[in-house]
C-alpha cells in the first residue's frame, strides 16, 4: 500500500472536497425547500381576499397594524437566528427557518397585487441564472473573495442607510440607483457566501449539531442572497399591473 506524502495529500483533498460537496449539497437542499414554501404561500395569499383584509386597512389603502407585524416578522426572526445560534438546536433551528420561509410568504404576496405573474416568472428565471452563474464562481474560484465580500458588505451597510433615507425622499431616481446597487451587492455576496460555505464543508467540523446548524444558517444566507436579489430585479423588469 502507497502512503507517499503525495497519495496522502491527493487522499486527503479527496475527503475534503467531499465533505465540501455533501455539506453544500445539504445546504442548497434547504435552501430551495424554502424559496419553493415562500413561492407557494405568496401566490397563495396573494389570492385569498380574507388574508389581504388583514393586510390592508380598507379605508387608507395603506397598511394595517396585522400587516406590518407580518412584514416586518421574518426580520425579528433572522435576528433570533443569528442571536441565538449557540442556545438553539438544530431542531429549533430548522423549524424557525421553516417558519420564516412562510412568513416571507406571507410579506411577498405584495408582488402577485403589484406585477404581472409573467414579469414576476421572467425576473425568477432571471435571478435564479444569475444566482445559479456566481455560485459556480464562488464553488469553482480559486481566488481568496475575502477582501471581495468585506467590499461587498460595507455595500450592504450603505445601501440599507440609503433605502432608509429614501423610504422618506421617495426619490424615483434614488430608488433606481439604490436597485442597480442592490444586484451588483448580492451578485457579489453570492459568490463570496458559496466560497465561504465550501470553505466551512470542507473544514473539519465535527458531524451532528454543529454541521446541521451550519447547514441551516447557510442556508437561510443563500436564501436571503436569492430573494433580495430577485427583488432588485423585479424593479428593473417587472411590468406592473
Amino acid at each position: 500500500m502507497d502512503f507517499s506524502p503525495k497519495t496522502y495529500t491527493q487522499s486527503h483533498d479527496f475527503q475534503t472536497q467531499s465533505l465540501a460537496k455533501t455539506f453544500l449539497a445539504n445546504v442548497f437542499s434547504w435552501m430551495f425547500m424554502a424559496l419553493a414554501t415562500t413561492a407557494l404561500i405568496a401566490y397563495v395569499a396573494s389570492g385569498n381576499e380574507a388574508f389581504l383584509g388583514l393586510m390592508f386597512n380598507q379605508q387608507t389603502g395603506g397598511m394595517s397594524m396585522i400587516g406590518w407585524v407580518i412584514m416586518l416578522s421574518p426580520l425579528g426572526l433572522v435576528l433570533w437566528m443569528s442571536a441565538g445560534l449557540a442556545k438553539l438546536s438544530a431542531a429549533n433551528l430548522s423549524l424557525l427557518f421553516i417558519v420564516y420561509s412562510i412568513l416571507m410568504g406571507l410579506s411577498l404576496s405584495f408582488i402577485f397585487l403589484v406585477y404581472t405573474g409573467a414579469s414576476i416568472a421572467k425576473t425568477f428565471v432571471i435571478a435564479s441564472s444569475m444566482f445559479g452563474l456566481m455560485a459556480l464562481v464562488g464553488y469553482t474560484t480559486k481566488t481568496d473573495l475575502s477582501r471581495f465580500g468585506s467590499l461587498m458588505f460595507m455595500g450592504l451597510i450603505g445601501l440599507i442607510i440609503a433605502s432608509v433615507i429614501n423610504f422618506f425622499m421617495k426619490s424615483s431616481t434614488m430608488d433606481y440607483i439604490i436597485s442597480f446597487i442592490g444586484v451588483l451587492v448580492f451578485t457579489g455576496l453570492t459568490a463570496y457566501d458559496v466560497q465561504k460555505l465550501k470553505r466551512i464543508g470542507a473544514s473539519n467540523m465535527e458531524q451532528g449539531e454543529s454541521m446541521r446548524k451550519a447547514t441551516i444558517m447557510g442556508a437561510l444566507t443563500l436564501y436571503l442572497d436569492f430573494i433580495n436579489l430577485f427583488l432588485f430585479l423585479l424593479r428593473f423588469f417587472g411590468n406592473r399591473k
